[in-house]
């Protein structure tokens, strides 16, 4: 059986472990958390770096998008904290984090409906 065939019994799309889409939200939450407490981001990106190859395909996109969003955040800061220097860093470092949150919550909106995440390498919101 391929991966993308669907037993008998099965929705396709959905689960048949809930721990699985669950795990993926909580990645998302700690993401949201970050703000308060920044170690919870760093253990979001490794739960999701341990899970990326275990769940069904739709739920794999999630955590390609997550460990996206780790990445592609960091890169964003550091290169906004560099340019505060010629103080265009400021309006960056808000627009980087408009950024994390806006790519966070539409992942979340994603996996509430059991949707896979279309591209989840993409650079932009």
């Amino acid at each position: 059986m391929t991966e993308n065939e669907v037993t008998p019994g099965q929705t396709p799309g959905i689960s048949t472990n809930p721990n699985e889409a669950g795990n993926a939200n909580l990645i998302y939450i700690l993401y949201l958390v970050a703000f308060a407490a920044g170690i919870t981001g760093i253990v979001g990106v490794v739960m999701a770096y341990v899970a990326k190859d275990t769940p069904e395909v739709w739920l794999r996109s999630h955590y390609h998008n997550q460990i996206n969003i780790f990445w592609k955040g960091l890169l964003y800061m550091t290169v906004s904290l560099i340019l505060c220097v010629v103080l265009i860093g400021f309006v960056l470092i808000f627009v980087s984090t408009l950024w994390y949150i806006i790519r966070t919550v539409k992942g979340m909106q994603a996996l509430t409906r059991s949707e896979a995440i279309a591209e989840p390498g993409r650079w932009g919101f």
